[in-house]
């Protein structure tokens, strides 16, 4: 009787060390499973991608005229200087007009002085709106090469690109100003004056993509950085890729965006959706479109967590690497299309 006691009771403590066992195993297996979903939303791996396209469309040369143009015989271009902000405004304006886009100006005023942004629309005139932004104005009287005299020179080229291209939705794109503080994070964004224009109009936007620094590039080790330790872990050391960035939310944009960059040219492209509480996440003009409840993303080189010329006098044109840079409009002008007609 005592032996059977025994028995009965060691298998019970074997059955339940066995359940504790399956318990560890499965809560161990969940926790996998998130990581891996959680890593494949935030990062948005290709596993199949097409061969990338090896036939190169945007001339380095005319990118580099276009930054030279800005950051040297226009500069500077701070909210400080209104006269010089007006002919950058005005070159913007006249190379969209060269692209046979409709130009129009959409002007304001902060804190009693005039400013504005430069648009140019291609495309039918559709229920729903793409828009490619960039800033054109920089932080202090500094030259702003790579910030963001890079971006706009691929809105500018972008523009040329897809007057060529049979489009299905309007495309709308845009040359901001006062994106830099003082009025950083403030109505005065000119990227905020038009987010909003479109929210108060009832406009349907499928896609905000801001052009944020794209011309810095770096084939040092460890010539990238991150704001946290923990993505080094499933990024590249070297600063030799183009990034794309939206929100947690922006995650299914991001994967499209950089799908059709990727397959575009060979330029290597790395996508992150976070939450804006990671510095640099929301350092731009997305952060307008965002505050407007319109899906949008950053394409970016990362700016100072690579490019160590940023808010300096040594942010210059020599510096930005144009045949890369190219691949980037390229990959943006890809991104573009697709979204348009898919």
């Amino acid at each position: 009787m005592l032996r059977s006691s025994l028995e009965s009771h060691w298998q019970s403590q074997a059955e339940r060390h066995r359940r504790i066992i399956r318990l560890m195993l499965f809560v161990l297996l969940a926790f996998v499973l998130v990581l891996i979903a959680s890593w494949f939303w935030v990062t948005q791996p290709l596993i199949l991608n097409s061969k990338p396209n090896n036939e190169r469309n945007v001339d380095p040369a005319r990118l580099e005229a276009h930054v030279r143009k800005l950051s040297v015989e226009l500069g500077p271009r701070d909210e400080g200087h209104i006269e010089n902000l007006d002919r950058v405004a005005a070159y913007i304006k006249g190379e969209f007009q060269l692209s046979g886009a409709t130009v129009s100006e959409q002007s304001y005023r902060v804190e009693g002085k005039s400013y504005r942004n430069v648009i140019a629309q291609l495309g039918p005139d559709s229920v729903e709106r793409i828009v490619v932004g960039a800033h054109y104005d920089t932080a202090g009287p500094l030259p702003g090469a790579d910030d963001n005299a890079s971006g706009v020179a691929g809105l500018i080229e972008l523009a040329h690109l897809l007057s060529q291209q049979q489009l299905k939705t309007r495309v709308e794109l845009v040359a901001f100003t006062l994106e830099e503080p003082p009025y950083f994070r403030t109505t005065g964004m000119g990227s905020s004056v038009h987010a909003e224009s479109l929210r108060k109009q009832n406009v349907r936007v499928r896609a905000m993509i801001s052009l944020e620094m794209i011309g810095y590039f770096s084939d040092l080790p460890n010539s990238q950085k991150f704001p946290a330790a923990f993505l080094q872990a499933f990024y590249p050391s070297q600063g030799n890729f183009i990034g794309v960035v939206g929100r947690v939310s922006e995650g299914l944009l991001a994967r499209r965006v950089k799908a059709a960059m990727s397959a575009a040219s060979p330029l290597p492209v790395y996508s992150i959706s976070a939450p804006s509480l990671i510095p640099g996440v929301d350092f731009s003009d997305q952060l307008s479109y965002w505050n407007a409840v319109y899906s949008a993303i950053m394409i970016t080189d990362t700016a100072f967590y690579r490019n160590h010329n940023y808010h300096t006098e040594h942010d210059t044109a020599e510096k930005l690497d144009y045949k890369r840079m190219g691949m980037v409009v390229e990959g943006v002008f890809a991104a573009v299309v697709k979204t348009a007609n898919d």
